[in-house]
């Protein structure tokens, strides 16, 4: 039987072999490390801030900065360079309701594949416009009791409507019986018209006498809110409602169209106080109306003072 001592005292070489192994790997590790670093070129990390990014993005790469977008329909399956077998390089907008879906089916189909269809609701009524086969494709949205301006100043920024070269902004109760898209678009460009709309019938009910289509020119100076056009460039100024030159503004008298003078958004209004609903929402056309000018009024009494000119009309000493 071997004494406990002797059996002890054969077990500190083992333990010091094993305490040296350690020690060994660790240096062998420590320097291998080392040896694989320095053979890989030195990665300098520093923070990205480009100023020339869209705000909010000066802190990604360039090259990664995708500012602008549109409302061609992708597919949920397939590859995606495959999706768009089309580029529509025109776009229009309805602001609607579902009355007047007849009348629109019919201005709809004056469009060529080139136009994208984009219908904004204000009834909010929209799966019935799937009896047209068109609408399947269109882009709708629906949002209760507003105004086309209201939809516009929302859903076109310039940088979603960037890929189409005119935007048409139209009410719904226009007859197009006398209306080419195509031939429009040519006019247009052959003027170099940034803001336009065609000739109204001169006897076709309300209509401005400014407005009106005459029948010796192509077209004339002039336009209204009621079934604009704007050049991609001219609807980046305007949705920041800074005023483009006139000399690019008119009436295209070759294409013309008729107002058919339907109060149907009128009569989304309210009855209050024994007037009918078209009463109210006039009233707050007026209203509206008033606090632009005010606005437009402070606005230019504000610049001018920043610049140390005093305002025209200006009471100021």
């Amino acid at each position: 039987m071997a004494k406990p001592g002797i059996g002890g005292r054969g077990t500190l070489p083992r333990k010091s072999n094993e305490s040296m192994r350690i020690i060994i790997s660790t240096v062998i590790g420590v320097v291998f490390g080392y040896l694989i670093g320095i053979s890989f070129p030195t990665v300098s990390i520093t923070k990205i801030y480009v100023p020339t990014n869209p705000k909010g993005a000066e802190r990604l790469p360039p090259e990664i900065v995708v500012p602008e977008s549109d409302f061609y329909l992708r597919r949920l399956w397939g590859n995606p360079d495959e999706d768009l077998t089309i580029r529509q390089k025109y776009l229009v907008t309805f602001t609607v309701g579902y009355d007047q879906k007849n009348n629109i089916n019919a201005a709809v189909k004056k469009f060529s594949e080139d136009f994208t269809i984009l219908l904004f609701h204000y009834d909010g009524r929209t799966s019935e416009w799937d009896e047209f086969e068109w609408s399947k494709r269109a882009i709708h949205v629906s949002v209760r009791k507003q105004t086309k301006w209201w939809y516009a100043k929302r859903f076109l920024h310039p940088d979603i409507v960037a890929r189409y070269e005119y935007i048409f902004i139209w009410d719904e109760d226009l007859g197009v019986e006398h209306f080419n898209a195509e031939e429009y678009i040519k006019l247009v460009k052959k003027h170099g018209l940034e803001i336009s709309q065609p000739g109204l019938e001169p006897n076709s009910g309300l209509t401005w006498q400014m407005t009106k289509r005459r029948g010796d020119r192509e077209v004339h100076k002039f336009v209204e809110i009621m079934a604009t056009v704007f050049s991609r460039d001219a609807w980046r100024c305007v949705w920041h409602m800074i005023q483009p030159a006139h000399e690019k503004i008119g009436v295209v008298d070759a294409q013309w169209i008729v107002h058919q003078v339907v109060p149907s958004l009128g009569n989304q209004g309210q009855a209050e106080n024994g007037r009918a609903p078209w009463e109210g929402v006039r009233e707050r056309c007026r209203k509206e109306w008033g606090l632009f000018q005010t606005r437009l009024a402070e606005a230019e009494k504000a610049y001018y003072i920043s610049k140390g000119i005093t305002p025209p009309n200006s009471t100021l000493v």
